[in-house]
């Protein structure tokens, strides 16, 4: 068996059976005593494991909604404020006010 530019190779049906590994199963690879491992994931979808691993690589450094629109478009405290030009963001932030 021959593993593609792509990285990809295919897992014989007989050892899909015996593994349970059903078409759209989440697998993981790991590396176990310098043998690669193939199992089943975890159980978290694939976005979910993504969160766990920004959280672990970064800790503190994901942000909310929130934070990202204060960071990307200033503080919403100037609102309404005449002396602050907000230009094209003008109307997003009489939508937040409301």
């Amino acid at each position: 068996m021959r593993i593609t530019s792509k990285g990809q190779v295919t897992i014989p049906v007989d050892i899909r059976r015996q593994a349970g590994l059903l078409p759209n199963t989440e697998v993981e690879f790991v590396l176990e005593h310098g043998k690669v491992v193939l199992r089943s994931a975890d159980g978290l979808t694939r976005g979910q494991r993504l969160v766990e691993r920004l959280s672990q690589a970064g800790a503190g450094a994901l942000r909310t909604a929130d934070e990202v629109m204060e960071l990307t478009r200033g503080p919403l405290d100037d609102v309404g404020d005449p002396h602050v030009s907000t230009g094209v963001h003008e109307p997003d932030r009489r939508f937040r006010e409301t």
